[in-house]
């Protein structure tokens, strides 16, 4: 099981959430959809040769956006990167995939 975590501005949260969703990411027992979302503010600067969704070359941006995490079971993890991806509107999206351990008692 991994952890995929990402950052993504609310124009485009539920697109690229059901994108995840529709490859089977978000996962848990008997449940589908699930996920942690919450708002913070992102920033970044768009480099000289980038093409930014938001923002301004060589100009610092700051916004509004979600941090999503939800879990994706191993057979899952590569396909599951692929529809962020595909379905996030920034060149290069902000992702992190944490692999969890099994905790057996």
């Amino acid at each position: 099981m991994y952890k995929l975590c990402f950052y993504v501005p609310e124009s485009h949260l539920e697109a690229v959430k059901q994108a995840l969703f529709a490859v089977g990411a978000g996962r848990i027992g008997r449940y589908d959809q699930c996920c942690w979302q919450s708002l913070g503010k992102g920033q970044f600067r768009p480099l000289e040769g980038s093409q930014p969704h938001v923002g301004e070359v060589d100009r610092v941006e700051r916004l509004a956006e979600w941090k999503v995490e939800l879990v994706v079971s191993d057979e899952l993890i590569h396909d599951s990167v692929k529809a962020l991806k595909a379905s996030h509107p920034y060149e290069t999206p902000a992702f992190d995939v944490w692999r969890l351990s099994d905790m057996v008692f």
